[in-house]
């Protein structure tokens, strides 16, 4: 029998956002629409598809703590496939530092404070209290895992927590060359007035959030994926009218600390804005 949604759903009750993982530790597509990539998501799962669904279900977005959405008949179908539990650190209010080699751990054990400490497949997470930034590859083997991420749920570990130290803070603070500052957003909201499809604010946060990651996390074809986003964005919740001004200028300016200009963000969105119909 599989015992995972039990632990899942205990997890939750201290307050653990949890979501199922594959064999292969990617999250699922956790709506019919999303299963096997059907809305157009990346194949990690950490950006959303141009899907409506009743709750965020792609990522680490989809990790929860509310035992009717574990329940429900989605991720009862998730659970009876999943192989791992995944959950959200920063949502718990803590960090991962992924160390994924021999190396890299004992770098962590000459610089950073001891902690509670949960053994890998190929090396340790340290977790820290308190939420940060995440990156990837801060330096060989080392991941840290915090907000807008996912780690894999391995135990509760050994050790006492600690808070997250200053050199974690610096590592997760670096960031690329400087770009020039954002420009104001030039396009209006969408009006709407269609019925709203979602059933909390934390929906679209969720999916504004998503779209603000695929579009910083782009190494290569920013045009494409900032058009990829706009659209998958307008398409989730353009004609309900629930966009601001705010939310498109989140948008804009991840495009432009990616290179993009103004005029290339305000005519992405109006193809964007046209491709729907809109």
């Amino acid at each position: 029998m599989n015992s995972l949604p039990t632990t899942a759903l205990g997890l939750a009750e201290h307050g653990l956002p949890v979501l199922p993982l594959l064999a292969d530790k990617r999250p699922f597509g956790l709506c019919q629409a999303c299963q096997g990539l059907a809305c157009g998501g990346r194949p990690n799962m950490k950006a959303p598809g141009p899907c409506v669904c009743p709750w965020p279900c792609h990522g680490w977005a989809a990790a929860t703590t509310d035992p009717s959405v574990l329940g429900s008949p989605q991720w009862a179908a998730a659970w009876r496939r999943a192989r791992a539990i995944g959950y959200h650190p920063g949502g718990a209010g803590v960090t991962v530092v992924d160390l994924d080699n021999a190396d890299a751990v004992e770098w962590a054990r000459t610089n950073l404070p001891p902690t509670t400490t949960v053994q890998t497949t190929r090396g340790e997470h340290w977790i820290y209290s308190g939420a940060v930034r995440s990156v990837n590859a801060v330096r060989p083997g080392v991941d840290v895992k915090s907000l807008m991420s996912y780690a894999r749920w391995l135990g509760p570990g050994t050790g006492t927590i600690a808070d997250v130290p200053a050199a974690v803070h610096d590592l997760a603070a670096e960031k690329p060359a400087a770009r020039p500052a954002p420009r104001p957003v030039t396009v209006p909201a969408p009006v709407g007035g269609g019925q709203c499809p979602h059933r909390s604010p934390v929906y679209l946060e969720r999916g504004i959030a998503m779209a603000e990651q695929r579009i910083t996390e782009a190494a290569t074809g920013v045009h494409a994926t900032v058009y990829r986003t706009f659209l998958a964005v307008l398409s989730a919740h353009g004609r309900c009218g629930c966009l601001t001004d705010a939310h498109i200028g989140r948008l804009f300016t991840a495009a432009q600390a990616k290179g993009e200009s103004p005029r290339h963000c305000t005519d992405a969105w109006t193809n964007a804005t046209t491709a729907l119909g809109m």
